[in-house]
């Protein structure tokens, strides 16, 4: 498709970018160019962050229900032109273009809807007497200009959790999309310019300079990112320097544990679709296996099975795939450096390999063997990698889960109630699942701890993160 009405879009609405040159867009199950976008420049970005400070008091102003409609009504357009943006999606990823409406695109209606009704419920504390003669209460506010960084593994999905929230909140944002996969972005900003004041969401494209650009402009009083570790650790940094609130939603390691008493055959079905949907690229799939060790060989062979027969992976129009390619060479090349370096003690169940020699195709792969200082079991992979590891005890299967540097997702498989309730205590992560893995709503916070960052997508927390709170004192005399 041609991207000319898209590639130009800051403020807005279409123009000219000044641009420090232009990046191809490569399609990842051909490797072919399909498009190429401009790149935005200093001049752009201050641009957009004028464009936002200005569009600020007229959006804050906004009555709660003024900020709803117009949530509501970017979310009918986008399910109007739903197939349009699963179109996108699946060019600029390589995702199987048949299951992306329901998979992904429906979930981004759902969640602007929600914030849609979040919008209407920006609160403070009801009004009391805490001083003699003198009446307090707490006003929720919008914070202001929000910068925002998001990553090529669901672009529309994340472009959503960031937007919405701060949108329905009052703020205006300045987005940079991942230089990879903009245009699914590029078409939402065109929706959200036709239902709010000019500035309201602005859009700039560039590689890691200029998100790094981004986070240190000294408009934006909040900056929050959708990254690796190490992305999310310079953002910190950058943001400290002037005192900015930060939002940061980084990497994961999530461990599956599977109990002798688990049906071992829900439980591989559970986890297969959890570590292989969108070739692993997610930082809640289910990425470490820690079985018991009565049961540990039968959940291994049952595992595989089911990969072999429910975790095809091919091009995005091809019937009967789970999923894509990975997003980039680059991505291919850590995926397989991670098989390539395993140790002598691991074995490769199923998979291991590349698949064909055109697109950015990695098979779905399990592992066995593996020990807890393992380099695929401390470290994120982001591919189509699941390692197995065997317990014997209750307290050695939760030393496995939360000796990692991650805490986003985890789960449980157990028919113990006291064991699963005691679990979700003890789990160090910021979701637990029990007798699932990877279902989320959105109602319901996403976000970890540790290495993982700090704030939350998704619920009214999320909506929570893009609010101040001001206390207002009144002397009654």
């Amino acid at each position: 498709m041609a991207t000319t009405t898209l590639q130009n879009h800051i403020g807005g609405s279409p123009r000219d970018a000044h641009g420090t040159g232009t990046l191809d867009l490569v399609d990842p199950a051909t490797e072919e160019v399909y498009g190429r976008i401009p790149l935005s420049d200093e001049h752009d970005l201050d641009a957009a962050y004028a464009a936002a400070a200005s569009a600020f008091p007229i959006w804050r102003d906004k009555t709660p229900a003024e900020r709803q409609l117009a949530l509501f009504r970017i979310a009918d357009a986008m399910a109007s032109r739903a197939d349009e943006f699963a179109d996108l999606e699946s060019q600029d990823t390589g995702k199987p273009r048949a299951t992306l409406v329901a998979d992904e695109i429906e979930q981004s209606i759902d969640q602007l809807r929600f914030f849609a009704g979040a919008a209407r419920s920006l609160e403070g504390r009801a009004a009391g007497e805490y001083a003699a003669g003198h009446t307090s209460y707490v006003r929720r506010e919008p914070i202001g200009v929000i910068g925002q960084v998001t990553p090529w593994n669901y672009p529309l999905n994340m472009a959503v959790w960031k937007i919405a929230p701060a949108l329905a909140a009052g703020n205006t944002v300045v987005l940079k999309p991942a230089e990879s996969t903009p245009l699914s972005t590029l078409l939402l900003a065109e929706i959200v310019a036709e239902h709010t004041p000019a500035g309201t969401l602005n859009v700039v494209l560039g590689a890691r300079d200029t998100g790094a650009a981004l986070v240190a402009h000294p408009v934006p009083q909040m900056v929050a990112i959708t990254g690796s570790v190490r992305a999310g650790m310079a953002v910190a940094a950058s943001a400290a320097s002037d005192l900015k609130r930060v939002h940061l939603e980084l990497g994961g390691k999530a461990p599956a544990i599977v109990f002798d008493d688990a049906s071992i055959e829900k439980a591989a079905d559970a986890i297969v679709a959890a570590a292989f949907f969108n070739a692993g690229q997610d930082c809640t799939a289910a990425t470490r296996v820690i079985a018991h060790s009565s049961m540990h060989d039968e959940l291994v062979r049952a595992l595989v099975e089911r990969t072999r027969t429910h975790a095809r992976t091919g091009g995005p129009h091809e019937e009967g795939v789970l999923f894509g390619p990975l997003s980039s060479a680059a991505q291919l090349a850590q995926v397989q450096g991670f098989i390539d370096r395993l140790p002598a003690h691991a074995t490769i169940e199923t998979g291991g390999r590349r698949q064909g020699d055109k697109g950015w195709f990695f098979e779905p792969t399990i592992v066995s063997g593996m020990r807890q200082d393992d380099e695929a079991v401390q470290n994120e992979i982001f591919g189509p990698v699941l390692t197995v590891q065997s317990f014997d005890t209750d307290d050695e299967a939760l030393a496995m889960a939360n000796g990692v540097r991650y805490a986003l997702a985890a789960s449980v498989f157990t028919r113990d109630h006291t064991r699963a309730m005691r679990f979700t205590r003890d789990l160090d992560f910021g979701c637990v699942w029990v007798n699932t893995h990877i279902p989320f709503v959105s109602d319901m916070p996403h976000g970890g701890f540790k290495h993982s960052g700090y704030g939350k997508d998704l619920s009214q927390y999320g909506f929570d993160d893009y609010t101040r709170v001001k206390h207002v004192m009144t002397a009654l005399d």
